[in-house]
C-alpha cells in the first residue's frame, strides 16, 4: 500500500498481483462469498460519495478527490479476489451511485444528502463512512480465514484508519471535534490518536 503524506492510502495493483501469487486459492464458504460482494460494494460506495461530495466541495479542499481515488483502488482489489475466486462482481454494470445492495443504495442517498448540506457536514461524511468501514472490516475478520482475503481486508482497514485520520484532521482545522458514531471511543481514540500507518 502506497501511502501519502496526508494519509492517502492507494493499493498497488500489480504488488497486489504479486503478493496474491505467493498465497494459496482457498476454498471459500457461504460468508466469504457474501463478504467479498459486500465488500466490493461497500468500497465502490466510499468512492462514489467521495467523487460526488468533491463536485460540490472540492474547490475548498482536495481531501475528497484524493480519497476518492483511494477508494478506488480499495474496490479494484476487492475485484482482484472477485475475480480470483470466479465470482460475479456485484458492481459490474451499476452506475456512479448505484447498488445492488439495497443497503448501500439506501446508505449512499443518506450520506450524500448529508454531505451536500456544507463543507463541515461532508467531512463528518466523510469520517462516518471510514468508521462504517472499520468495523464492517473488522467484523469480517473475524470469520474469514482464507490467507488472500485477510491480507487484502488488513490493507484496507489500515487505509480507512488512514482515512479516518485524514477526515478527523480537516475536521479539526475546520474547527470542530468530529464525535465517531460507529466505533466505541476506545477504538477511536486509538486509531486518531496514533500516527499515519505506512503501507
Amino acid at each position: 500500500m502506497d501511502v501519502a503524506a496526508d494519509g492517502t492510502s492507494t493499493i498497488s495493483s500489480s504488488r497486489l498481483g504479486t503478493a496474491l501469487s505467493s498465497l494459496p486459492v482457498e476454498s471459500l464458504s457461504a460468508a466469504e462469498q457474501a463478504s467479498l460482494a459486500y465488500m466490493r460494494e461497500e468500497e465502490k460506495l466510499a468512492h462514489d460519495v467521495y467523487a460526488y461530495l468533491n463536485t460540490l466541495w472540492g474547490a475548498s479542499l482536495p481531501i475528497f478527490n484524493n480519497i476518492a481515488a483511494s477508494e478506488a483502488t480499495h474496490a479494484a482489489a476487492v475485484l482482484t479476489l472477485l475475480q480470483r475466486y470466479s465470482l460475479a462482481d456485484p458492481a459490474a454494470t451499476t452506475a456512479a451511485g448505484q447498488f445492488a445492495n439495497p443497503t448501500l443504495q439506501s446508505l449512499y442517498a443518506q450520506l450524500t444528502a448529508s454531505g451536500a448540506r456544507s463543507l463541515v457536514d461532508a467531512l463528518k461524511v466523510g469520517a462516518e463512512i471510514e468508521e462504517v468501514d472499520i468495523v464492517d472490516l473488522q467484523a469480517a475478520l473475524v470469520y474469514v480465514d482464507n490467507q488472500d482475503i485477510r491480507a487484502v481486508y488488513g490493507n484496507l482497514l489500515k487505509g480507512s484508519r488512514n482515512h479516518l485520520r485524514a477526515f478527523v484532521l480537516a475536521l479539526q482545522q475546520q474547527g470542530v471535534v468530529y464525535t465517531p458514531q460507529y466505533l466505541t471511543p476506545a477504538d477511536y481514540q486509538a486509531i486518531v490518536g496514533t500516527s499515519i500507518e505506512a503501507g
